[in-house]
């Protein structure tokens, strides 16, 4: 089984690659630590699954999981991100994750939700699913900030933790330029002016760190 592990931190990689190891036999495993490490490795060789974070350097995980829908469809991917899944876990299953996971979740919950994926099924947490039949029962109202990018997403959430345009740029591996655009959509989207207004907003959603 070849597994692709991407995320920017090392020290992440090295444990997931422990735990797979310790359940699985037979792995080919290689990292990623951005997007376009990422893309050059799907081109490289078949993958059986990859384990994606989604705050990555340059293009984010949302971004690379879009392109591969369509790239590279027979790959099962889950999302493990710092991010909860009130921000993120339905927009990654839309996209086509097999399965959404915080990094905070136990190891076994890692492996099932592996096993899942590979049986070509989608692993969703009890929370996840509960979400799910809300939004197909059309419970679930449509929000302003359901309309941002997957990147705007990540901006006003680094917003929301006091960050400035020069810190998410450094983090995201952008542009101060890129970055200050990004804050104008999400102004314009949200109808918000202000870093303190935004913050509010994010809070408010439960979108704020």
């Amino acid at each position: 089984m070849r597994v692709l592990i991407v995320d920017d931190h090392e020290i992440v990689r090295r444990g997931l690659a422990q735990i797979l190891t310790e359940n699985f036999s037979d792995l080919i495993i290689e990292h990623a630590r951005n997007s376009q490490q990422a893309s050059e490795r799907l081109a490289q060789a078949p993958w059986d699954l990859m384990l994606l974070d989604i705050n990555l350097p340059g293009r984010s995980g949302l971004d690379l999981l879009q392109e591969m829908k369509w790239r590279f469809p027979s790959v099962r991917v889950v999302v493990l991100s710092a991010y909860p899944e009130d921000d993120f876990a339905l927009r990654a299953l839309k996209l086509g994750a097999a399965g959404y996971l915080t990094k905070d979740s136990a190891s076994d919950e890692l492996i099932a939700a592996t096993r899942k994926a590979l049986a070509g099924g989608k692993y969703v947490t009890a929370f996840l699913a509960e979400k799910l039949v809300a939004s197909l029962d059309g419970e679930i109202q449509s929000d302003p900030h359901e309309a941002l990018s997957n990147r705007e997403m990540e901006v006003l959430r680094l917003i929301s933790a006091g960050k400035t345009i020069k810190e998410i740029a450094a983090q995201l591996a952008l542009s101060d330029k890129t970055i200050a655009t990004y804050r104008a959509r999400i102004s314009a989207k949200l109808g918000l002016g202000t870093n303190v207004e935004l913050a509010r907003y994010a809070f408010q959603h439960g979108l704020s760190s």
